[in-house]
């Protein structure tokens, strides 16, 4: 068996002192021991409630600094980042797919990929070969080659901002990437778009480590994952294959509270 690409040990979060919401000055725990281990070329999916801690492991995971982790570990190939600033994470080959992602006002797609894809690779990309490398891409993902030229995610709809964001980990191929509700808002048919995006950069790139938070598990049926695990106050409380997802969606999560 390969070694772990990615491993969460025994991860416990909170936010900062007095930020809890009650106004008291104490620390509220969002995460209570979390335990993940994904190998190159796996799918997880994290499904769970509202409230349970899912968004707030995928902002831990890249380093936000909105939380504390008061114990535990996060490993990446080996190396333990708990304490990476989140450009070090990016560059290192992480990469989080945000639930809403943020207008960047004056910056146009291929000028904010062409910053970050320096970043990541240490190299200073010319405007030409990235902009061959986006026309590639785009024309996988069914997207128009204008859209380049456009402010990032500044007038976009809701299907369009995801397409970005999965244009986004096919130029700046991370080793393991974090789709944090990719899924949300989405029509049928730009849910579809999405998770066929998904699949074509894993055919390019089969070793690529895949989590995906998820509330629906029709995402799942065209991501097709290997893991899927169930978040619970903070905690893993399920783990199976793929007909866990199908029994959430029967069943609910009742039967795990």
């Amino acid at each position: 068996m390969t070694a772990p690409l990615f491993e969460i040990v025994d991860l416990h979060v909170s936010t900062p002192t007095g930020d809890d919401g009650a106004g008291n000055g104490a620390a509220a725990d969002i995460l209570n021991g979390v335990s993940l281990t994904i190998r190159q070329g796996e799918i997880h999916a994290l499904m769970g409630p509202n409230g349970s801690g899912k968004s707030t492991l995928a902002s831990v995971l890249l380093g936000s600094p909105d939380y504390e982790v008061t114990s535990g570990r996060i490993l990446f190939k080996g190396d333990d980042i708990t304490d990476w600033d989140p450009d070090v994470r990016g560059k290192a080959g992480l990469f989080l797919a945000f639930q809403y992602p943020q207008e960047i006002a004056g910056v146009s797609v291929l000028n904010f990929l062409r910053q970050a894809l320096s970043a990541r690779k240490g190299v200073d990309m010319s405007v030409l070969e990235l902009r061959l490398a986006l026309m590639e891409w785009m024309d996988k993902l069914g997207m128009d080659s204008s859209f380049m030229e456009r402010y990032v995610n500044e007038g976009f709809s809701g299907g369009e901002k995801k397409r970005n964001e999965v244009l986004q980990m096919a130029v700046l191929e991370p080793e393991l990437a974090v789709l944090d509700e990719t899924d949300s808002g989405l029509d049928i048919d730009a849910l579809v778009a999405v998770a066929e995006g998904v699949q074509a950069i894993r055919a390019e790139r089969p070793e690529l480590g895949l989590l995906a938070i998820t509330h629906y598990q029709r995402f799942l049926d065209h991501l097709h994952p290997d893991h899927v695990h169930v978040l619970h106050d903070g905690r893993i409380v399920a783990s199976g294959g793929p007909d866990l997802a199908h029994e959430l969606e029967r069943d609910g999560y009742e039967s795990f509270r």
